[in-house]
């Protein structure tokens, strides 16, 4: 294909022709879909070996852990414990993609096509077994794949390695907004000529000691132990921090001429993207919602729409107190009374995060797929857990059941410490 510079000087339609994930409500997109729709929580008892010496003393015993996951099917066991778990679940999430997409990877031009995952902290599973083994035991005795197993890019790495990509291969850190920054960046690499195929999304394994006990000093997390299904509740007025939780969901995205050109099946069109920093605190978002609302305009006009034209949000919907009053805020700037329930607005907005909790770096990559039924399906996933919606979120939030209604556009929001935004805008595709 043409890389000319006058090739590139229209940008190129970007489609999805595969999606796969690992969740803690499934170990498949299809199934975790599935359990969004229905309202299902993921959130439950952490397992050890995190809680294996006195749980009774940590303040934080729930999380969206990934239980009973076999990756025999796609990784032999030697391979598996080469590699930490968040590479684990990328390359489960990848397998199915690329199944589902149809792409031969084994033909075609491999420097045409790359991988751009996203991971906020990439293998600090390992980085905790290797101090252990530092302090408990020598430092010989370390595992020589350290280094390859805690890379933040060891996800996007493997993937490019499995499926011979020799094209853009990135690797994205930006917190919580890292999915969504891979799949906008992914996007534009194909736009602009630059690739026909992208492997990208997002993967996460951070349901850790280090990681539970640091975000449970900051008093971010839920301490909702006695409930766990509830624990995880948006916008409603007795939330009390996020939970955490692991994950990962790859997409196959090519350009719509390269899809087209071997019948693939079309689930979906990523049509904008925009980011945008708040320049503000280093973990508190702007409370007006400033920076958000300028990622979301952002990527309005990237996709060349209106606010209009806008049928749902899938929200960034943490439960925390501040962060989902800046959202709210930011919605309502940017789609004024389009939005607002009380001027009868049509927008509907509504956080998967109250099902499956908070995947930190990959969440933007997990919510795509609630996003890419919506268009396909014509449903719109619940916010579980909204039984007293806080004061001034004058927005329709599909409290507690999903809701069916065409969809043509869907904004993703994504948002993270360090004062990232990130939007995604995904379209029926219409040919």
């Amino acid at each position: 294909m043409s890389t000319s510079n006058e090739s590139r000087s229209t940008p190129r339609r970007v489609v999805i022709t595969g999606m796969g994930a690992v969740t803690n409500l499934a170990h498949n997109a299809r199934d975790t879909w599935a359990a969004m729709r229905e309202g299902r929580s993921g959130i439950s008892p952490i397992e050890e070996p995190l809680f294996d010496r006195h749980p009774e003393e940590w303040a934080v015993r729930i999380g969206g852990q990934v239980k009973g996951l076999d990756p025999s099917g796609v990784l032999d066991t030697r391979e598996a414990r080469r590699l930490d778990r968040t590479s684990i679940f990328g390359l489960v999430a990848a397998d199915e993609a690329v199944k589902m997409s149809g792409l031969d990877f084994e033909k075609g031009d491999h420097t045409r096509r790359g991988s751009v995952i996203g991971s906020g902290i990439g293998g600090i599973r390992t980085i905790e077994e290797g101090m252990r083994t530092l302090m408990d035991r020598d430092w010989t005795r370390m595992s020589p794949f350290t280094v390859p197993r805690l890379m933040v890019n060891a996800v996007a790495g493997n993937v490019s390695i499995r499926y011979h990509l020799q094209g853009p291969v990135d690797a994205h850190a930006t917190a919580c907004a890292s999915a969504g920054h891979a799949m906008g960046d992914a996007a534009n690499y194909i736009r602009s000529g630059l690739a026909d195929v992208i492997l990208t999304g997002g993967s996460e394994a951070a349901i850790t000691p280090l990681c539970v006990g640091a975000f449970s000093t900051m008093r971010a997390l839920s301490t909702r132990n006695d409930e766990p299904e509830k624990a995880s509740r948006p916008f409603d007025k007795d939330r009390d921090g996020f939970v955490l939780a692991e994950g990962g969901a790859i997409f196959v995205l090519e350009s719509e001429e390269h899809a087209r050109a071997r019948g693939a099946q079309i689930l979906a069109e990523l049509v904008g993207f925009g980011n945008s920093g708040d320049a503000g605190h280093i973990t508190a978002p702007d409370e007006q919602g400033k920076g958000a609302a300028r990622s979301m305009r952002l990527a309005l006009e990237d996709a060349g729409l209106n606010p209009e034209d806008i049928d749902y949000v899938n929200a960034h919907g943490t439960s925390t107190p501040l962060g989902d009053k800046a959202e709210v805020a930011a919605v309502l700037d940017v789609f004024g009374d389009r939005a607002r329930r009380s001027a009868g607005g049509k927008l509907l907005m509504s956080s998967t995060k109250s099902m499956i909790g908070h995947c930190l770096g990959a969440s933007g990559a997990v919510e795509s797929i609630a996003c890419i039924h919506a268009v396909r399906d014509g449903v719109i996933a619940p916010t579980i857990n909204l039984e007293n919606p806080d004061d001034g979120f004058d927005i329709d939030l599909v409290a507690n059941d999903a809701r069916e209604r065409p969809i043509k556009h869907v904004m993703n929001n994504t948002f993270g410490f360090g004062g990232h935004n990130v939007t995604l805008i995904i379209g029926r595709y219409a040919g």
